[in-house]
């Protein structure tokens, strides 16, 4: 149950002219649909179910990319943030397979801003899929100026500037910019770029992404409780990436995340590391 039946849908089971169906656990078979009424045209089709069981449409995901099909892919419980389920439930690659699938953007916003663009950036993008990717746990609301809020839409953004001169930069996605939030707190010269799209900060001219992450900033973390290998890109080989290299275990989402060391302590650790 991940909230997608909301006060407007209509099911079809119900009302023959409904706009909702009731798949049950046949994540292959409900995507293969999507692409089927996207490609029949006159609506814009989403699914949803939880990120783990992507898994289970992935040939269908990609056809949805390859076809270039405005399909709507939400997923949800998107990290060890699911929590006693244990690491069967538990996405740990997913999102990088996402991120890896050309012409699928995927967003994982860390906020109802951010949410709120990526619903828009899906639903006007006519030249292909987009995967939205959301946390079971409640997340804090960050403080944005309207600068900030137009830059979302471009993918990556500086959500906290640096105290004093630049000297290091903390990219986060998702659950995980909270943390990257409160380690500024604690550190001068430290950057916070919240990047819930990837796909759509590359996209950007070159003058925008050195203004976001400029290139003679070396000393660079990323934290995102997913497969750290994504980032590297971003942080270069003599950067951190803290998140996961194994899969998960069951436990509340506080005591897993404590485990594993994807902390605000974890993060301030890294940040000094790279700029002693």
């Amino acid at each position: 149950y991940n909230l997608n039946f909301w006060k407007v849908c209509q099911a079809l089971q119900v009302i023959p002219a409904g706009n909702y169906v009731h798949y049950g656990v046949r994540e292959f078979g409900m995507t293969a649909i999507a692409n089927g009424v996207a490609l029949h045209g006159g609506f814009i089709p989403y699914v949803a179910t939880f990120l783990m069981f992507m898994e289970y449409a992935r040939n269908a995901v990609r056809m949805s990319a390859l076809m270039k099909q405005r399909v709507i892919h939400v997923y949800t419980h998107d990290s060890i943030g699911l929590g006693e389920d244990g690491p069967t439930h538990q996405p740990v690659e997913q999102i990088a397979s996402l991120r890896g699938t050309p012409n699928l953007n995927t967003w994982r916003p860390c906020d109802t801003v951010e949410a709120a663009v990526s619903w828009k950036s899906a639903l006007v993008r006519s030249e292909g899929p987009t995967a939205l990717i959301f946390s079971r746990q409640n997340l804090p609301f960050q403080t944005r100026t309207d600068a900030q809020i137009a830059n979302v839409a471009k993918g990556g953004y500086v959500l906290a500037e640096e105290k004093g001169e630049l000297k290091a930069i903390i990219i986060a996605t998702g659950s995980e910019v909270s943390l990257a939030m409160e380690a500024h707190a604690q550190l001068d010269g430290v950057r916070v770029v919240s990047m819930p799209c990837a796909e759509e900060f590359v996209k950007q001219d070159a003058a925008y992404r050195e203004a976001v992450l400029p290139s003679n900033i070396r000393a660079r973390v990323a934290v995102e409780a997913a497969h750290v290998d994504y980032w590297w890109k971003f942080v270069g080989l003599d950067g951190r990436v803290i998140g996961m290299t194994t899969y998960g275990e069951s436990a509340p989402a506080k005591d897993l995340y404590q485990y594993f060391g994807i902390t605000t302590e974890a993060v301030v650790a890294a940040v000094k590391e790279l700029t002693a």
